[in-house]
């Protein structure tokens, strides 16, 4: 049998570089470097709307030893031939350089790696012959024969024994490559892992399909130019195999012969050279090396089948408990897997899909550590890990407390579910016996095994957020709560994400598509039910053309909906029910609201100085001691110089800071350590740091202690307005001047819109009530009439903004008016309206410890905020005489209980209607 000459078409041709040959059902990579030819005809085919399915002609360079026909060698060349050969490029080629035979090939795609020139990608069809050349620039197009292979049939006994033994010496090969990369020294040799699908694809091959097995080889074989040449030229298919097997036996008798292989035959092993075989690999051991049988297409008895690349995926894919709707898909890429061409790109994705399957945890779980004393095990892990946090402390007992609880219950559920299970799957003893009033019993024990099912309760592990300024201990905390449930930790970083696809994955259509950060965080767990931690949730990126992946994290944190959650790249719903995510937060300010609505929020304020000495005492200075080289008793701290260190050197929120101090500290004691240990002169180490000692080895103070004024004058006081997005409280001055004008306000401090309208809102009320405060002596009088006024804020750099300033601008106002000043102690907080009323703000609990690290001694909170200082740490309470005020003349009265107002009255009329 032998191929039968198609029709004449025109087609452009590509001249291959020198040595190479494209054979169908092989993919070829050409380089474009260097070949305008290929540039133009790709721009013209497409310039013709051509885009799917683009047709090339493949021609490969004619040898000076083999006439361009290729059934004739040539056996004495000139050296001027060969010469002129060696110098040919293939984007130069002329016709008369041209093979006259070639194949028509697929264009695939046009690819480039990093770091590497880009290739054209394209794979042989069928064969043809050039009957004449019609132009050779831009590029080559020619007028071509197509010849179509004629498949062979049972009846042609010699084709069919000739593929057989093709077969038979193709999975020789393929083994004896095998060994000989278990041979340093071997040479060719080939990895396992390809030797082994080369295996399987040469197995799957069918008599039909003996000319395009034959054309593959030529691929794998060692072979000269020549060669290749003429079995392109070799149309028959009777003759194409011929020609492969005589390479294939001159390759296997070379490696042998290289190898110094032992032989091996049914009697024994008879070593002959250096090694054994089995002693190589024993797998090896069962296969004849002078042949493998004949009679069996699939590769050999069933006894002699190794364990294939798909036999072990698919047994990790039994192993790992996948759903239903997880193994039907399974099912159907494996089945797929092993149709496949290996050496198909195809085959990668299709394998490396089944992978990430078999690694996702469908049902392995970890058993959480619930026994009797889980929660005073918990609770003692927490408060060793962390001092102070009593909020998310209580919280998370609750969780532990409410899984023991749902575990106990079913525990005895699922113990009268075995019982009645049994009861039903019980056979009955003879068949007489049954009754119907037996068959009611049996419906109502399955009733009441139904309701029993309905009662087990299901895990819903919370979404906890927890929000709070750097440095406060969130992610710290996190990993507490996995060690004290037992659980696997892993920490998910979401600062900077701007890609939906990092958490939902790639679709599989993407080239090096690839599971999301929720994907592969279970895939690197292991199991169903770890802790995981979203760091940084408020720095996600929004909506942008790569997606919005805060939009995508909604089904993730939606208790009611990640029991389905579908990652692109795995497109089956994957239960997160089981997982405790816990994510962190500086602000709340940049989570979307749908967001927000899906997390159990619990708030982490700043440390106070009493809690930062706790800390350092029990964490900070023991793991800075331990991170610098030195032991317990080589460093001495007390708390009079961690009070020192807090106040002075640090003003944060969190303990970051004061870590850095304390390890600045720890490194200069180990300077002097290590000097006296060099000196032998251990008396003169004094472990003891003293106050006095803190600016040799941290410098200056950079912090005042008491930051409030000693003195006091008109026009200025003190407000609790700056409540910075890193949660850290503050006081801020305010100041008013007035000078002699037309009634002009200036503002200046870098004051936002609010605090502005605050200013505004402030000086009318002022203006409004001049008389009933004794700033004029006529009710119709303006007071702004004849002066302009000053506002400022110091620190001008700083923007400032909030509705928070509304009662100091006021009092300052007042006081300026009436030269009456605020005592420097004595800070505010609080909006005001028109009618006066002193309104709430946010911020109470850090604007309190703020104060209190300031030195002031009297706080003015809106009334309304009473409920907010209940979360406030006791010592700034006791440090602190918090009034509460409804309005203006209530503030009055307390700043200045001895002054007398005209209106003063009026407090109390507007007391008594409340």
């Amino acid at each position: 049998m032998g191929s039968t000459n198609g029709k004449t078409t025109k087609v452009p041709l590509v001249p291959l570089a020198k040595d190479t040959v494209l054979l169908p059902g092989v993919t070829l990579r050409i380089s474009l470097t260097n070949r305008p030819d290929i540039a133009n005809l790709l721009s013209s085919l497409l310039t013709r709307g051509k885009r799917d399915n683009l047709l090339i002609g493949c021609v490969p360079l004619a040898s000076p030893r083999l006439s361009k026909s290729g059934q004739q060698l040539i056996e004495n060349s000139s050296d001027a031939q060969n010469e002129d050969f060696e110098n040919i490029d293939a984007g130069q080629a002329r016709k008369g350089d041209l093979f006259q035979h070639g194949t028509v090939a697929r264009i695939v795609g046009v690819q480039r790696r990093v770091y590497s020139d880009p290739y054209l990608l394209v794979e042989g069809v069928r064969r043809f012959s050039v009957v004449k050349v019609l132009k050779e620039r831009p590029f080559f197009e020619a007028e071509v024969t197509l010849h179509e292979d004629v498949a062979p049939t049972a009846n042609d006994t010699a084709v069919a024994e000739l593929f057989q033994h093709l077969k038979q010496l193709s999975r020789e090969l393929m083994a004896l490559l095998r060994l000989a990369s278990l041979i340093p020294s071997a040479s060719p040799n080939l990895s396992p892992t390809v030797a082994r699908r080369f295996e399987a694809f040469i197995s799957r091959k069918e008599l039909a399909q003996a000319g395009s097995l034959a054309d593959f080889m030529t691929n794998v074989v060692d072979s000269n130019l020549e060669e290749k040449l003429r079995i392109l030229a070799s149309f028959d298919t009777k003759e194409r195999l011929e020609r492969v097997l005589e390479l294939l036996n001159r390759q296997v008798q070379g490696i042998k012969n290289n190898v110094k292989i032992t032989s091996i035959s049914t009697s024994g092993f008879t070593p002959n050279s250096a090694f054994d075989v089995s002693q190589l690999d024993p797998r090896l051991a069962r296969r004849t090396m002078n042949g493998f049988p004949s009679n069996n297409v699939g590769g050999g008895n069933e006894d002699d089948k190794e364990v294939s690349e798909v036999d072990e995926l698919q047994q990790r894919l039994d192993d790992a408990q996948l759903s239903p709707e997880a193994r039907k898909v399974a099912d159907r890429e494996l089945k797929r897997l092993r149709k496949m061409n290996p050496v198909n790109a195809e085959y990668g994705v299709c394998r490396t899909y089944l992978e990430n399957l078999a690694d996702i945890p469908w049902t392995k779980v970890t058993e959480d550590q619930l026994g009797s004393d889980t929660l005073q095990r918990a609770r003692k892990q927490l408060d060793d890990d962390h001092y102070g946090l009593e909020k998310i402390k209580k919280r998370l007992l609750e969780y532990l407390a409410v899984l023991k609880l749902k575990q106990s219950v079913n525990v005895d559920v699922d113990r009268e579910i075995s019982e009645l299970s049994g009861k039903l799957g019980t056979p009955e003893k003879d068949a007489s016996e049954s009754t119907p009033m037996a068959h009611d019993e049996k419906e109502g024990l399955e009733t009441r095994l139904q309701v029993l099912k309905s009662k087990r309760m299901i895990d819903k592990s919370p979404i906890l957020l927890l929000v709070g300024p750097p440095g406060t201990g969130k992610t710290s905390l996190a990993k507490s709560v996995a060690t004290s449930l037992g659980r696997k930790f892993h920490r998910i970083s979401l600062g900077g994400v701007r890609d939906e696809a990092e958490i939902r994955g790639h679709r599989r259509t993407y080239v090096a598509a690839m599971p999301g950060l929720i994907v592969n965080g279970l895939k690197k767990v292991g199991v169903a039910n770890p802790v995981f931690l979203l760091d940084e949730i408020d720095k996600v990126g929004g909506s942008n053309f790569h997606g919005d992946p805060s939009a995508a994290m909604l089904e993730v944190l939606d208790p009611e909906q990640n029991h389905s959650f579908s990652d692109h790249y795995i497109n089956l719903p994957i239960d997160l029910s089981k997982v405790l995510f816990i994510a962190t937060a500086n602000s709340l300010d940049t989570i979307p609201a749908p967001l927000l609505d899906r997390m159990e929020t619990i708030s982490l304020a700043g440390y106070t100085t009493v809690e930062k000495r706790h800390i350092a005492r029990q964490h900070l200075v023991p793991k800075q001691i331990r991170s610098n080289g030195l032991s317990d008793g080589n460093v001495e701290l007390s708390n009079d110089v961690l009070e020192k260190i807090i106040t002075s050197y640090t003003r944060e929120s969190g303990v970051r800071n004061l870590e850095r101090e304390i390890g600045s500290v720890c490194r200069y004691k180990a300077v002097q350590y290590a000097d006296a240990k060099e000196t032998t002169n251990m008396g003169s180490y004094n472990p003891i740091v003293s106050n006095d000692d803190l600016e040799d080895i941290l410098g200056i103070e950079r912090f005042d202690e008491e930051i409030a004024e000693t003195t006091s004058r008109p026009g200025i006081v003190t407000g609790l307005v700056a409540y910075s997005t890193g949660g850290q409280g503050s006081i801020l001055f305010i100041e008013v001047a007035d000078m002699p004008g037309n009634g002009r306000v200036q503002l200046t401090g870098k004051l936002g819109d609010v605090l502005k309208e605050s200013v505004e809102v402030a000086l009318t009320w002022v203006k409004a009530h001049s008389f009933d405060l004794g700033l004029s002596h006529d009710p119709n009088e303006d007071i702004m009439k004849n002066r302009s006024l000053h506002v400022h804020c110091p620190s001008g750099a700083v923007p400032k903004d909030g509705p928070s300033a509304g009662l100091a601008h006021t009092l300052a106002l007042i006081s300026l008016f009436s030269g009456k000043a605020v005592p420097p102690q004595i800070a505010m907080t609080g909006e005001i309206s028109l009618r006066g009323r002193v309104m709430p703000v946010g911020g109470i609990k850090e604007k309190l410890i703020g104060a209190l690290r300031a030195g002031v001694k009297v706080v003015l909170l809106p009334d309304t905020n009473r409920k907010d200082v209940k979360d406030v740490p006791q010592e700034v309470k006791d440090g602190l005489e918090i009034v509460y005020v409804k309005h203006i003349w209530e503030a009055l009265r307390v700043v200045w209980p001895q002054a007398h107002f005209p209106g003063q009255h009026q407090s109390n009329m507007f007391e008594s209607r409340l």
